[in-house]
């Protein structure tokens, strides 16, 4: 058959063989902090609120729909929102989850406990300044932004090595999803950080791929934002990204 009698379909996506399908889910809401007090912390001084009723559902409502997508592993940070987010998932499976230390939300010096909500609130003009200068380093005594960068890398750069060829559930925090997605695409750190409480951000994480291409969602029913990465390495490099909210 001659070039002029061919049928040309559309390209799809498809994921390359050896890579890692890293789904990673934001924890659902986590409880409100009444003025005038804080949240409780881990023995370290770090935040460890529980999840409010809003974010119980919000986990049942995503683990239900996780547990549909043909999942191989689970992952969760050591925080408590997130281990109470993964807990109707491990019910639907089966499956037990690796706690990750290293996925764990950035450390907040003098604006744990709470007090990072609280600025974020009132738009305190250290958080606003926070968040026009995109990095970290804003917060003090907080975690040095290379120090968490470098952990953050270190922890799904390890999921992935473990997993090729394989679809894996991370549910951690919008700090630690903003900042793949930072090292995924050589944005600002804090440029992603938005992601909602039970959103799924998807992650290809083969040796290497430099290409933008067609995305398909996978979400929950209450998830507000979508993203889906392709290309992550240790180094770099993602071009595609969207952001989707439902109706």
């Amino acid at each position: 058959m001659s070039e002029s009698e061919g049928v040309y379909p559309q390209y799809r996506f498809r994921i390359p063989a050896g890579a890692c399908d890293l789904l990673l889910v934001r924890h659902g809401e986590s409880a409100a902090m009444p003025a005038g007090s804080g949240f409780p912390t881990t023995p370290s001084g770090q935040a460890d609120p529980e999840l409010s009723p809003a974010g119980c559902e919000q986990a049942v409502l995503v683990s239900a729909r996780l547990a549909k997508v043909g999942l191989d592993a689970l992952y969760a940070s050591s925080l408590r929102r997130t281990q109470q987010t993964i807990a109707p998932l491990v019910d639907q499976t089966g499956m037990k989850p690796t706690i990750d230390p290293d996925l764990r939300e950035i450390e907040l010096g003098e604006w744990e406990g709470g007090e990072f909500r609280r600025l974020a609130n009132i738009k305190d003009p250290r958080m606003m300044r926070l968040l026009r200068n995109g990095s970290w380093s804003q917060v003090p005594g907080g975690e040095d932004s290379a120090v968490f960068a470098g952990r953050v890398q270190a922890a799904i750069t390890r999921i992935a090595a473990a997993h090729p060829d394989q679809r894996v559930a991370v549910v951690c925090h919008g700090g630690v999803i903003g900042q793949i997605i930072a090292l995924a695409t050589g944005a600002s750190t804090l440029s992603f950080m938005g992601s909602d409480n039970s959103s799924i951000s998807q992650v290809i994480s083969p040796r290497f791929v430099r290409k933008s291409v067609p995305w398909t969602p996978i979400m929950s029913p209450r998830s507000r934002s979508v993203n889906r990465l392709y290309g992550w390495s240790p180094s770099l490099s993602t071009l595609a990204s969207s952001w989707i909210r439902p109706a």
